[in-house]
């Protein structure tokens, strides 16, 4: 009884303490959402449940998946909306690590228990992995993205430190048992199917392969080295095989949303004709060179692009004397960011003292771990530029495999998070577990000299800086004070300067008179700890805080407007409705109706084309071949708008123009007559006859709608071809003609169309993509094969260890 006291007290009870910790910290910082009833206000979040309203209303009512939605974009696959897999059993195991917490504090719990597993994997002590759980944790990126809404990024950067810590594990100690590890934690990982996160990730590994393939070479173990890669193969495998369903139908759909090629050749140069998105608007986001000093400064550039505006700052003053009540200026914010991003929610900022220990962990990690992270981190900041370093980045766009899919790459900063926190807590590690290390004194001071010499050095330049920004000029006409913006950006980079150099002398004194012997291990550790929690927590709340929650947010944002209520009046079976206020880039009309546009990162391409070249142009014909009924105009004395000459759900047209391209296709939408006439390009579909086609007296009906199944009714006086107001997607779509199968085509550059003979007809439209029965059989498959791997290679290693021992 005795020995089981004291195993429970030694190797379970200070992991629970810290679990304990961890859930202390999540309620503290999201304490409106457990004590006072409120939701976080994520933009994200209220455009997913405008898009998926339709999806999620069907799986309600019928306990199937829709797997199309006409909510968006007059029509596209749910795959990339809301999707799911039933065979992926691994959905009720993140539901275990969620701990019961509602949706976002669950985020950064579940990222802190997977980095704290990571550092224990890494034989990390209790006390040390903790600290490094709260450092990558509480990176202000993890803050950032989930004031914004991206929740699935959120988790797949939570899980994230559960793979390396069973890559870690299987190539140093027990293969088996980190090869568990990594298969479950990659699986958990890749299904949160976020692929820009996994690709980053990918990178990682890679580099990581790289450096132990290398050293094992030197040690003669190459053998080992290559049994060990292929069981983590194999791992991988089967970790991507239960989200199977997901990457299948995802790669089905890119190869006709914006990230796959682009048809259209005109006006165009060969970089642009390549399958993926185009350059400038994959580098949109891109991280500024100088930028990257937030990683150790957060206010190095200003902050986020609209920040509050502090009583005392220049700016506020300048209000105050321009006759601004301060009342007013309590919520008033400016645009202090003064970096080349279009938009910023708020820096990336890794913490002072994290940069102080990673390039401490230069200096007193062994040399296959520093190349490593080393590596990584470089290479996270090169991308991460962008634009911003064209040589380099353009090349891995037009030539690295899969890079050109993804957009954002300020995105790749996420590699830092992971290889940044890792090295630091690791040199961390070594100090304060009692390795010898030789001149460690010395090469404390050379880290803070290094990372606190540069804080010190931008709080004697910063006056050397212009602090101009893009904005600018627009400020500047509507008469804002900019001088005294551009002195309160100067402030925040001098005063965070400040800051960053305070945090890292005082981690560099604990860690000095722990080795004089001042302070034990023990206490060392919670000073550092303590202070990378104060650090972060300041810096997290200046971008993710108690204003950012209210009650009802999501309920109140979707709630039907007066547009809205008058249009639902109208119990027709389908039409579609087009909100000209910001129509392609808020879901919120998906919430109610059909809607022309939408919020989506990977729409339909050829969709894409006909929002540039034809909608955005006001090109009336083609809202009318879309069935768009009616208009939200926004106008309080008019809200909703009849759109005149929409043609309802299908017609007749009287000819069929054959054209031998899609450029032709495209520009041809601009003479045509809907009602009429029919653009078909005939290199696509040589079986359609061009010509004129009698269609008088000849009608059709919509009598049945779901998302995945539509009913027609049709009466052809004589053989004709009719065109149906839906999306054209020939990988699911199949139709029927009196109950057998029959072709279809496109027409009009996105809609489908077919050829009626002459009689009374009923046409049916099924959407039975052969993609997700496939995906979601192998989903299954490999959740077992997972999950039976998991448990054996539990058993096995544990059975060999205690061989071993």
């Amino acid at each position: 009884m005795a020995t089981s006291k004291i195993d429970f007290n030694r190797h379970v009870l200070p992991h629970l303490l810290v679990l304990l910790f961890f859930l202390l910290l999540v309620v503290a910082y999201f304490s409106p959402i457990f004590f006072d009833g409120k939701s976080l206000m994520q933009h994200d979040v209220v455009q997913f449940q405008g898009g998926a309203k339709e999806i999620a209303d069907y799986r309600a009512k019928t306990g199937e998946e829709a797997l199309w939605t006409n909510a968006m974009f007059s029509g596209m696959p749910a795959y990339l909306i809301s999707v799911q897999f039933s065979g992926d059993l691994f959905r009720f195991v993140h539901d275990l690590f969620t701990a019961g917490l509602p949706l976002v504090a669950s985020n950064i719990f579940i990222t802190l228990v997977c980095a704290y597993l990571m550092f224990l994997l890494f034989g990390l002590r209790p006390m040390l992995a903790a600290v490094g759980a709260i450092a990558y944790a509480f990176v202000s990126y993890n803050f950032a993205i989930l004031e914004a809404g991206h929740n699935t990024k959120s988790l797949a950067i939570a899980y994230l430190p559960l793979v390396l810590g069973g890559l870690w594990y299987a190539y140093r100690k027990n293969i088996w048992l980190g090869a568990a590890l990594f298969m479950f934690g990659l699986t958990m990982h890749i299904r949160m199917n976020h692929l820009q996160i996994t690709y980053y990730l990918l990178m990682i590994v890679l580099i990581f392969g790289i450096v132990e393939l290398v050293m094992w070479a030197k040690e003669g173990r190459i053998a080992d080295f290559l049994k060990r890669t292929v069981i983590l193969a194999v791992g991988a495998a089967l970790a991507a095989g239960v989200s199977f369903g997901r990457i299948y139908t995802t790669a089905e759909y890119g190869k006709y949303s914006i990230r796959g090629a682009s048809e259209l050749t005109q006006g165009k140069d060969a970089a642009e004709i390549g399958s993926g998105l185009d350059r400038d608007y994959a580098f949109q986001w891109s991280y500024g060179i100088g930028e990257s000093m937030t990683l150790l400064i957060p206010h190095f550039y200003g902050g986020a692009s609209q920040g509050p505006v502090e009583k005392g700052s220049e700016t506020y003053e300048a209000l105050v004397r321009a006759g601004v009540s301060p009342a007013q200026l309590q919520t008033a914010t400016m645009p202090f960011y003064w970096g080349d991003q279009s938009f910023v929610g708020g820096p990336v900022y890794m913490g002072a003292i994290i940069c102080f220990l990673f390039v401490l962990g230069l200096l007193v990690t062994p040399r296959r771990i520093w190349i490593w992270l080393l590596s990584a981190t470089i290479l996270s900041l090169l991308l991460s530029w962008g634009k911003n370093f064209e040589a380099f980045n353009y090349f891995m766009f037009d030539y690295f495999p899969g890079y050109n899919k993804f957009r954002a790459v300020s995105m790749a900063l996420v590699i830092a998070q992971v290889t940044m926190v890792l090295l630091a807590i690791i040199a961390l590690c070594r100090v304060l577990q009692g390795e010898v290390i030789e001149n460690l004194q010395k090469k404390i001071t050379i880290a803070g000299a290094v990372t606190g010499g540069l804080c010190a050095l931008f709080i004697l330049l910063a006056g050397t800086f212009d602090f101009t920004a893009p904005v600018d000029e627009q400020l500047i006409q509507y008469q804002y004070p900019i001088e005294a913006i551009r002195a309160d950006r100067e402030a925040m980079l001098r005063g965070d300067a400040l800051r960053s150099l305070i945090f890292i002398l005082l981690a560099a004194g604990a860690l000095y008179l722990y080795t004089k012997q001042k302070l034990t291990s023990f206490t060392a550790t919670a000073a550092i700890g303590l202070l990378i929690l104060i650090d972060l927590w300041t810096v997290d709340k200046r971008y993710l805080n108690n204003n950012d929650f209210q009650k009802d947010y999501t309920q109140a944002t979707l709630a039907p407007t007066p547009a809205d209520q008058a249009i639902l009046q109208d119990t027709s079976l389908s039409y579609r409705v087009y909100d000209v206020q910001n129509p392609f880039n808020d879901a919120r009309a998906s919430y109610f109706h059909k809607s022309i546009g939408g919020y989506h990162g990977a729409k339909l391409r050829r969709y894409q084309d006909v929002i540039e070249n034809h909608i955005a142009q006001g090109n009336m014909q083609v809202l009318n071949m879309l069935n768009a009924k009616y208009a939200i105009t926004g106008n309080p004395e008019q809200p909703v708008q009849i759109i005149p000459g929409y043609l309802g759900n299908a017609w007749f047209i009287q000819e069929v123009r054959a054209v031998n391209s899609p450029d032709e296709e495209l520009t041809g939408l601009k003479t045509f007559h809907a009602a009429t006439e029919a653009i078909v390009d005939v290199s696509k579909f040589p079986n359609v006859k061009a010509g004129n086609y009698p269609a008088a007296g000849s009608t059709i009906q919509l009598v049945q709608y779901e998302p995945n199944y539509l009913k027609y009714t049709a009466n052809a006086a004589q053989a004709g071809v009719v065109v149906f107001s839906e999306i054209y997607y020939k990988d699911g779509w199949q139709a029927y003609l009196d109950g057998k199968p029959v072709d279809h085509f496109r027409a009009n550059y996105i809609l489908r169309a077919m050829q009626v003979p002459a009689g009374q007809h009923t046409i049916e439209f099924k959407f039975e993509p052969e993609e997700y029965e496939l995906g979601n059989t192998g989903a299954l498959i490999s959740s077992m094969l997972v999950l039976a791997g998991v448990l054996g290679a539990v058993v096995y290693g544990f059975r060999r260890k205690r061989e071993t021992v």
